[in-house]
């Protein structure tokens, strides 16, 4: 239990990098050329990686591929949607709550056998 704890608390460490770098040039370097962000969200990237790469490996030794990639994308739309409508002030919509539903069903059809042992 205690890798699944720090394999999620890495996953998300890595995932504020990660959506830093793909989406926080739209408002901090909307002015400046693309290369620049680019260059800069490479920079970034490389923090994520660092924390990514060994989470996906403690990760993998509690739980199977398709696990880990799941609970990556929960951590994504957790860490995105408050991102998204916080820092970049985009307006909440459904479609946010309904591509969580379709989540926390995947997580439940990946994850049933290990939670409820069937």
């Amino acid at each position: 239990m205690r890798q699944t704890f720090i394999t999620i608390f890495m996953l998300s460490c890595s995932n504020v990098f990660m959506t830093f770098a793909w989406y926080g040039h739209l408002k901090n370097m909307a002015h400046k050329p693309w290369i620049y962000a680019a260059l800069v969200s490479w920079g970034i990237a490389l923090f994520e990686y660092l924390i990514q790469v060994p989470g996906n490996r403690i990760g993998h030794q509690v739980m199977n591929v398709g696990q880990l990639k799941i609970l990556q994308e929960v951590i994504t739309l957790s860490v995105f949607v408050p991102f998204s409508l916080f820092y970049l002030r985009e307006k909440m919509n459904a479609d946010y709550v309904w591509a969580g539903l379709c989540l926390l069903g995947a997580v439940f059809f990946l994850m049933r056998k290990k939670l409820f042992g069937a």
